[in-house]
Order: structure tokens, then sequence, then C-alpha cells
């Protein structure tokens, strides 16, 4: 740590681990617990949208939502989100983090809420309605990722910075075991009260027409968690970074952290100069490419390239879970049935597979640090999902128990592996006042790869056509190698302060590891005065 520090950062840095960083982590967790249920809660539910509204008595199998329509249900979210991740990003950056933070729950409430109405009985009407709140459902969830990540990452203690992040972040596990949890239970209510027939059986009653309310409810209970989130949200104060260096107001700074660490924290108003001096670079400016350039560059490339993968497994799950054994074929069972057997599929899948890995790196971000937790990660997936490229027609006839097992290997070792560390590394590696801005840029390329996921990768699984599948797994396999090979553009950070890290303390950059080459003295002295471009 440099002896240049303020009085609050130090403070900051070396606080012992108390019921306030536990209490953050609970409030920014619930932001993405919300998240993750409203993003993945839509795989459950858009089988039963097929059978609902494109019901077809003469087809020998139900009603399926046409490709372009399931893409666009699927993926009008991730949209949104990448759009919302750009705007509160940068706005976190310009009028700080807590101002923007409540308007973004405000936001996920309302949109989740609505997207469970529709203006009108038609089918156009009723998908109009959900696409148009289910963007502005995923606009609002974009801001909790920079936000929530750049709150907690200014929080924290250096020596705990990481798990604490990862914490927050992990909720998104629990919030996908939620969105199985809770359509399972809410399709094995509906089905004890309205039974059905297969739709082998009877092609018209297999679907009960109180389905209609189930998915609608499904998506509304995603409010819930938001609303009881906000109060606890509007209480917290701007974080002590932001207030010091970026307000520069070191007393008000002081003040807020010393209430809620409980101590005595000494104003160091004279020494905010020296981290002036050291942080005007604007995002697009030479001296920014020369300290951070390349780390952009590998956080943008390895989220892009994670979320391709991962959401992929999750998107197109309801159509693997047949494969697997884990549910019936369409044929053989209801409309509501169906949503009980995908959502069990699901639920299972996320309480063994994607739950733990998350609280793995909670766990040993710390000890192994974010570098090789990635490196693993990838490397692991990319073995899983080629071993089910090359072998799937085995799989598939043979060995269903091992398929589930390599298949719950991937979102393990997504989350215990990059989809954690893509989050954590873009929240350490840059300055306050680029921190959330650059945290969304990462964000939203990894946006960019989800849709790709749901626009491209999910058509090659929708018929459920074995040599497409395998396709799919093999491009997934080579996606998750590249992001090994792009990990190599970013650094550890575990361990330093942020400031350190960044090099806003004023440090000496050639004793400063996570740093680039330093800027030729001419260089540094023209780029201070560069404009944005």
């Amino acid at each position: 740590m440099s002896g240049n520090s303020l009085g609050v950062l130090h403070a900051l840095d070396n606080a012992r681990t108390q019921w306030y960083h536990v209490t953050a982590i609970v409030i920014a967790g619930m932001g993405f617990f919300t998240d993750a249920y409203d993003l993945f809660c839509i795989s459950a539910v858009t089988k039963l949208l097929g059978r609902l509204y494109y019901f077809d008595p003469d087809s020998t199998k139900p009603g399926k939502l046409p490709p372009s329509v399931n893409n666009a249900v699927t993926g009008v979210a991730l949209v949104g989100t990448l759009t919302g991740q750009l705007f509160f990003g940068w706005l976190g950056d310009k009028l700080g983090r807590k101002k923007v933070y409540g308007v973004t729950l405000v936001l996920m409430a309302f949109c989740a809420i609505c997207s469970g109405l529709s203006f009108g009985a038609t089918r156009g009407a009723v998908f109009g309605t959900l696409l148009f709140f289910r963007f502005w459902l995923g606009f609002g969830i974009g801001g909790d990722y920079p936000l929530s990540a750049t709150i907690m990452s200014e929080y924290a203690n250096k020596k705990t910075r990481g798990a604490f992040i990862a914490a927050v972040f992990a909720m998104q596990g629990v919030g996908i075991i939620f969105a199985g949890l809770v359509s399972m239970i809410l399709s094995r209510i509906f089905l004890s009260k309205y039974p059905a027939p297969h739709y082998q059986d009877d092609r018209l009653f297999s679907t009960r027409p109180e389905g209609d309310f189930l998915w609608r409810i499904v998506l509304m209970l995603g409010a819930l968690p938001a609303i009881l989130t906000f109060y606890w949200r509007m209480k917290m104060p701007e974080t002590g970074r932001y207030t010091a260096l970026i307000e520069g107001n070191a007393k008000q700074a002081a003040a807020d952290m010393g209430r809620v660490l409980d101590i005595e924290i000494e104003v160091d108003q004279g020494k905010l100069s020296q981290f002036k001096a050291a942080n005007e670079y604007k995002l697009f400016s030479s001296e920014f490419f020369q300290r951070h350039g390349y780390h952009l560059i590998g956080t943008m490339t390895t989220w892009f390239l994670l979320d391709i993968a991962f959401y992929s497994q999750n998107l197109t799950q309801k159509d693997i879970f047949p494969a697997i054994g884990l549910t019936h074929s369409a044929e053989k069972v209801s409309a509501l049935g169906e949503v009980f057997e995908v959502s069990r599929a699901m639920f299972v899948i996320a309480l063994f597979g994607t739950f733990p890995g998350y609280w793995f790196t909670v766990f040993f971000i710390e000890r192994m640090g974010r570098f090789k937790i990635q490196l693993m990660g990838f490397f692991m997936m990319s073995i899983f999902m080629l071993v089910i490229g090359i072998k799937y027609d085995y799989l598939k006839q043979d060995a269903h128990w091992l398929f589930a097992l390599l298949y719950g290997l991937t979102f393990f070792f997504a989350n215990f592996g990059p989809n954690s560390t893509t989050f954590v590394l873009p929240a350490e590696l840059f300055p306050t006042r680029l921190r959330s801005t650059c945290h969304a840029l990462s964000a939203a390329s990894g946006k960019a790869g989800a849709m790709v996921a749901a626009f491209w990768v999910q058509s090659y699984t929708l018929e459920g056509h074995t040599h497409q599948i395998r396709k799919a797994m093999m491009i997934l396999a080579f996606t998750n190698m590249l992001g090994f090979c792009f990990s190599f553009l970013v650094t550890e950070t575990k361990g330093r302060s942020l400031e350190e890290i960044s090099g806003e303390d004023g440090g000496d950059q050639n004793n400063n590891e996570t740093q680039m080459a330093p800027v030729p003295q001419l260089g540094r002295q023209v780029s201070g005065r560069m404009e944005s471009i």
C-alpha cells in the first residue's frame, strides 16, 4: 500500500470484516437475485407459450414458438440489459453510484409486473406487451451489473474484496435456483387443480387455458425481491472513494465511512490534489490505453466469449433435458406437466451444478486468485463441452447419467471460473472515475455474447436434432478456448488496494505489477491535456 493514501481509503482497505459488509453483500446481491430470476424464468415457460398461442390441432406435435419469436422472447431482455449496462454504467461515474442505484430497482419491479400483463387478447398484443416490457426489464437489470460491482469493490477491504464481489454475484445462482423452484411449485399446484391428458392422448385438452395465468404469475413474481430491497438500498451512503476522489469531499467521505465502519477516520483534504493529478485522463485517451487498454480488451473479450457459452447453456437447457432423460418428449406430457418437468430439471441442474460453482469461487478466490480460477474454468468448460459434442450420440442413447454429470460440470466450472471472475476483475482494474463505465463496457460485451447465444446458438438446439446440438457443443468448446487465450490480457489483483492497481495513488508505476508499461514523461504530459475523442 502506498504511504500517500487518504485516511478514508486506508480505513476501507484495512477494515475488519463486519456486519456492514454482510449487509452490503445482501443488499447488492438481492439485485442480482432479481436479475437472474427475471432473465432465466422465461426458459421455464417458453414451451407453455408455444402450446397456448401456436396450437395446431392437425399437428402431431404440440404448438411451439417459431424460431424468430422464441429468439425474441428469450433475447429481448438481453438487448435491454446491454443498453442498460452502458447507460447506467456511464451515469454511475457521472452522477454517483447511489443516485442511480435505486432507479434500477424501480424499473425492474415495474417491468416485471407489466411483463405478465397484456394490452389486448390477440396473440400479437400478448407478445407485443411481453417483448416491450421485457426489454425495459432488461434495461433496469443492466444497470445493476456495473453499479453493484463498483459499490461492493469500493466498500470492501483489500484482503476480502474479491470474495465480497463474488458473493454479490453468487446471488445470481440463488436467483437461477428460484427461477426453477418457483416455476416448479406453481406448475405443480396448477397440475393438481387442473389435471390434463397428455398431448398424444388429447391434443385439445392437454393444454388447459388456466396455463395462461401460470406464466404471467411466474414472470410477475420477479418484482417481489426488488420491492423488498428498495428501502435498504436507498439507505446506503455514497461510496467513500467516489465522494473523496470524484466529488473532492474527503470530509464527507470520512464521516460517511466512519459511521458505517464505526471508527474515527482522519480527514486528508489536502492530499486530494495528488489523486486528481494522477486521475485526469479520459477513457478515450492515449494515457488510458497505455495504463489499461489491454486490460479493457481482456475483460471485454473474455466476458463476451464466456457469455456465448454460459447463456447458450441456460437458454438451450430446455432442449437438452429430453436428451439427458430429465424430461419426457413433448407429446407424452400435458402443457402444465411440461412446465413442471422443465422447471424441475432447471432446479436440479442449478442446485447441483450451477450453485456450488459460485460459492467455490467465493471461498477460493482470495487463495487461488482471479487469474488462475478464470483459466481453469475456461479450460475445463472446453474439455467437457468437447466430450459432449464428440460423444453426443452415445451419451444420449446409453449414458444419461454420465451426460447429466458432464452437462452439470460445465455449469460448475463456468461459475467456479470465468462467469464469476469476469464480473470481479472489471470492478478492480480501473480507476474510480471510470470504474463503473469500464465495468459496463465489459458487461455489455458479455451481453453481446449472450445475444449471440440467444439469436444464433439457440437455433441449433430448437428442433432437438442430434447433429445440430453436436455442432453447437463443438462451437462452444472452441469459444471457451478462445476465452482461455484472451485471459492472458488481464492480470492478478488480489491483496492490493484499488488505488495501487489503477495507479490513482500516484505511486511508482514501475513497481506496480498491475499497470501496463509506463508512458514516457512527454507523452504523459500531452495525454493529460487530451480531450475525449
